[in-house]
């Protein structure tokens, strides 16, 4: 079989099989045999015609010839030619010595093997890009088989994909990659052992394969890569065009123990690949359903977000309900954030956190002496959020006598510090938060109904997190970002059954419980991802999977709730609004009520453990 013996400055010489009509030669990367010297300009064909081999000049100024530059030379066995500083060798049988010479240099090596793993295998701790990584385990296959060109197949959703395709000279195989997927491939997928064909153009059962006629491959090694439970998802296939460098079973076994080790590598540096990729995508998920600092896309945040929206730029006092934990002060925060006010301060008070004694002073301030350990002249916080809005977290726990202040405070837009005479005017806007049902509070008569209306001009209610569906997750994993850098951690996410505790879970705390399962289960966690274990989420505490017809009736009842709220507990018109006669909301009031006060509905018969 003629070949070309190719000697370029600074590398080993190599051989090419004349397996062509035409033969291209040059620096270009889409050319047959692509030369990384320099120096060579231009593009040299070699021709075969009725056994006879030619060299012709395609472009450039020639090629020299013992001296002398020729654009056409009638190639003889031995015959030599230089192209810039690379000489090639024309022979019509591969030369023992270039042959020899070539397997010294590219004999495949164990130890050779267990580096390039080792330096891939920092790549993927280093969490470079997936492509890159990918291909520099391919060249590294390469190198240590001894191969002319290496492709890295798997199989995506089923199909096969060649994700990698590369030459010795590490150049990407462009026009290889469609005709990969043939008989070789198969096998080894297959029956997931390794297939070594050594003289692939005499083979009877592959020699017809597109890989071997396309490629000009002489010499095949196809190894599958398996996953932990034992299927194949890939394969590194290896072929070499040189027809004195056949692969053997040596080079097969070396092979096959790196793949046994790529297999797991490649499996690691795809899922961190999915990783990045699923964070950014939450990452942009938490931007679109960001507004300010407050997270969430659900349909009932997205109606906390139009009402922020509308009484943002006004002076209206706003009411924020909702359980613990549901980020009232951070609406509160938005609230002010989006206002004419913004310039100024932000006032927090927590109603409940401050004894009733000294509520008062804390509120409007006090005078040197005006009671036992006033030692000096204080403003309160009414004063401090002059120009801007005071925040009166846990409106509810207000002592009824103070609230009388209160309202006078709000009324008359002054203040009076307590064991002082003079009224201060103040220029704030008032917001108020509660988890408490006011409403209640008003029937037991804890909290003034002046001061009610005075305060919820505007109602917000936030929902609890367990009413929040996916929001859950995207809030999950935005805290698990921040925390795991607040804490120098290398979590970078969630495992599957983490997230689906998530998503069961009922979360009495809201956020605030959230934020701290995360602090503690990032601490915990013994690998990159977060566990269900982690999280202390034991399968007890998780919400039960109830019949669909518990769970309709549970939101019917939430829904009406919701409904009623919104209408200031008007039934003929929430009746009106949800299309059902008005009767249905009274049966659900009077079943609602009978059930706080431990009886039986009189619409419902007492069974028989009752009437016993």
């Amino acid at each position: 079989m003629p070949v070309l013996t190719i000697r370029s400055p600074g590398e080993a010489p190599r051989t090419v099989t004349l397996v062509k009509a035409i033969t291209s030669l040059g620096r270009g990367e889409d050319l047959d045999v692509a030369l990384s010297d320099e120096s060579a300009e231009g593009v040299v064909a070699i021709e075969r015609d009725q056994g006879l081999f030619s060299a012709s000049v395609v472009e450039g100024a020639g090629v020299v010839v013992n001296g002398k530059r020729l654009t056409r030379l009638k190639l003889q066995d031995g015959d030599r030619f230089r192209l810039g500083q690379t000489e090639v060798s024309f022979h019509l049988t591969p030369p023992a010595r270039a042959t020899l010479h070539l397997s010294k240099e590219r004999e495949p090596d164990a130890l050779e093997a267990l580096s390039e793993l080792y330096r891939f295998s920092e790549r993927l701790l280093a969490q470079g890009d997936l492509e890159k990584l990918l291909e520099a385990l391919v060249d590294g296959t390469i190198k240590v088989t001894s191969a002319d060109k290496a492709f890295l197949v798997l199989v995506e959703d089923g199909q096969l994909h060649v994700r990698v395709a590369r030459h010795l000279e590490r150049h990407n195989v462009e026009s290889a990659v469609q005709t990969l997927s043939d008989s070789i491939v198969r096998k080894a997928l297959t029956t997931k052992k390794p297939v070594i064909v050594s003289d692939a153009l005499n083979d009877q059962e592959f020699n017809s394969s597109e890989s071997v006629v396309n490629l000009k491959l002489c010499s095949v090694l196809a190894v599958p890569l398996l996953d932990r439970q034992g299927a194949a998802f890939g394969l590194l296939y290896v072929g070499n065009d040189r027809v004195a460098n056949h692969f053997d079973d040596r080079a097969l076994a070396l092979l096959t123990i790196y793949a046994a080790q790529a297999s797991l590598l490649v499996r690691n540096a795809q899922l961190l690949n999915e990783l990045t990729l699923e964070n950014r995508a939450l990452k942009k998920a938490a931007e679109e359903a960001r507004f300010g600092e407050i997270i969430g896309s659900c349909d009932a945040m997205r109606e906390v977000y139009r009402k922020l929206e509308k009484i943002a730029p006004t002076d209206i006092s706003v009411l924020i309900t909702g359980e613990t934990g549901t980020g009232k002060e951070l609406i509160a925060r938005e609230l002010h954030r989006r206002s004419p006010r913004k310039g100024g301060p932000f006032v927090v008070i927590n109603c409940g956190a401050i004894p009733a004694e000294l509520m008062e002073s804390e509120l409007f301030g006090h005078l040197r002496g005006a009671f036992t350990g006033a030692v000096a002249t204080r403003i309160g916080r009414f004063q401090a959020a002059n120009g801007g809005t005071l925040f009166l977290d846990e409106v509810g726990e207000l002592p009824v006598g103070l609230q009388v202040k209160l309202l006078r405070a709000l009324q008359e837009k002054v203040v009076t510090k307590v064991g002082d005479s003079r009224p201060e005017p103040v220029d704030i806007r008032i917001v108020a938060a509660t988890n408490r049902v006011l409403e209640d509070e008003l029937k037991a008569g804890r909290f003034r109904e002046d001061l009610y209306y005075r305060l919820n001009v505007v109602g917000v209610h936030l929902p609890p997190l367990r009413d929040r569906g996916d929001d859950v997750e995207v809030i999950a994993r935005h805290l698990l970002s921040r925390f795991a850098k607040e804490l120098s951690s290398s979590v970078k996410g969630f495992a599957k059954d983490a997230v689906e505790a998530l998503m069961r879970y009922a979360w009495p705390g809201n956020i605030r419980e959230l934020e701290n399962r995360l602090k503690k289960a990032i601490v915990l966690a013994d690998g990159p991802l977060v566990t269900v274990t982690d999280l202390d989420l034991r399968p007890e505490s998780l919400a039960p999977i109830q019949p669909l017809v518990n769970a309709i009736e549970e939101f019917k009842e939430r829904y009406i709730d919701e409904v009623l709220g919104r209408n200031h507990e008007n039934r003929t018109k929430t009746a009106r609004d949800l299309g059902v006669d008005a009767r249905t909301i009274f049966r659900y009031l009077e079943r609602k009520r009978a059930r706080l006060e431990g009886r039986v509905p009189l619409d419902e018969p007492e069974d028989e453990g009752s009437r016993a």
